[in-house]
């Protein structure tokens, strides 16, 4: 039987000729309290959950989005995603950021109707979050060159109306707290995204919309919707 080789994906680096090999991809749920009010959730200091999209979910850079089957509701989100370059297990908080490569902009990408079904039986978010093209990202920028964003503009625009605004600083958890957090669970590894959490404001897009998220210091993210 002949064997087919599937591509890693790549993320560039910004400001060179460096790309960043995708290995697994974390998302943490209900970081922003806005953002867990809207979707009917009562935000505190319990420890933060995550879930996972598969890497080849990844669309470096942006561009055309193919809007996904089976749903009716497809909703942007867009985060802060921390790209891991040291692996770890039970990584202490103060330890966090030395296992950080960098940074970039992410739209956590979500079919909101099937998600709410999935809730609503007590069933895993799966088809609702993990599908082809769920996660765009921007080019990162290394820790090394802009340091550790923990405050700065998030924000989301849909055919030029803004959509998501918050700043980094209203996070529950922070980044550190989530990676050490995340590392009681899994052994981290080079090459893994952690999706960091979304401001209020989340929406439907529709065939045709443009789409274009960034955070202060970051690479804008643009993609359309095909």
């Amino acid at each position: 039987m002949k064997m087919f080789e599937v591509p890693q994906p790549q993320i560039p680096v910004s400001g060179s000729e460096q790309s960043f090999p995708v290995h697994r991809i974390y998302c943490v749920g209900r970081n922003y309290a806005a953002h867990a009010r809207e979707m009917g959730n009562d935000p505190d200091r319990e420890p933060p959950f995550y879930f996972m999209k598969p890497a080849d979910a990844v669309v470096p850079g942006g561009g055309d989005i193919k809007y996904p089957p089976r749903t009716n509701d497809l909703h942007h989100e867009v985060e802060l995603v921390v790209a891991i370059g040291t692996g770890g297990s039970s990584i202490s908080v103060d330890d966090a950021q030395s296992h950080v490569f960098g940074y970039g902009v992410g739209i956590d990408l979500t079919r909101r109707d099937l998600q709410t079904d999935a809730k609503d039986a007590g069933r895993p978010w799966d088809t609702g979050k993990s599908f082809e093209q769920a996660a765009p990202v921007s080019a990162l920028h290394a820790a090394n060159d802009i340091g550790h964003p923990d405050k700065g503009r998030i924000w989301l625009v849909v055919n030029g109306d803004l959509r998501q605004e918050g700043d980094l600083g209203d996070m529950i958890w922070s980044v550190p707290e989530a990676i050490a957090e995340l590392s009681t669970y899994f052994t981290l590894a080079p090459g893994d995204l952690l999706f960091t959490g979304t401001p209020a404001g989340v929406s439907p897009v529709v065939t045709g919309d443009m789409v274009t998220a960034g955070i202060d210091g970051l690479d804008n993210i643009e993609i359309q919707i095909i």
